[in-house]
């Protein structure tokens, strides 16, 4: 296995506070806006919108290979994701990034050992682990029948 990888990413604007983005080996592009808060367009992605998203994709990737690996079934997995932005001496910055996924398995017995692979892949997110502000885990799991 490699040790290093490297991810590419263009990015072209032709309006004021928009643009693309897009990556050689993806096929849809995202347009873009600043937030309305920074006078871009309501309804758009935002980069703030990206930055947290990185953040439940990541998650989501991390713990179902964690799952798989260690054989734990689950039903699903939703999350809901919430990043905090300040402004401080050096401006805007996330301040804090809150992950909160809801799983739901099959059986009660899973329920220690599904609670521990959330923890884990907390910790295991490459994204999460990347950030400068703290990142939370508020989690729940769920039995079905």
């Amino acid at each position: 296995m490699e040790h290093k990888y490297t991810y590419l990413v263009n990015g072209l604007s032709t309006t004021v506070r928009s643009g693309t983005l897009a990556a050689p080996e993806v096929q849809t592009a995202i347009a873009f806006s600043a937030p309305p808060e920074f006078y871009g367009q309501p309804g758009q992605w935002t980069p703030e919108h990206l930055f947290v998203a990185s953040v439940a994709s990541c998650f989501i990737s991390t713990f179902s290979g964690m799952a798989d690996y260690s054989k734990l079934e689950f039903r699903s997995l939703s999350l809901e994701v919430e990043g905090v932005i300040e402004k401080d001496e050096g401006g805007w910055r996330f301040t804090r990034v809150v992950v909160r996924p809801r799983l739901k398995i099959a059986h009660a017995q899973d329920g220690e050992r599904a609670n521990r692979l959330l923890q884990k892949a907390e910790k295991a997110c490459l994204v999460a682990r990347s950030l400068a502000c703290p990142v939370a885990l508020e989690q729940a799991v769920e039995t079905l029948g």
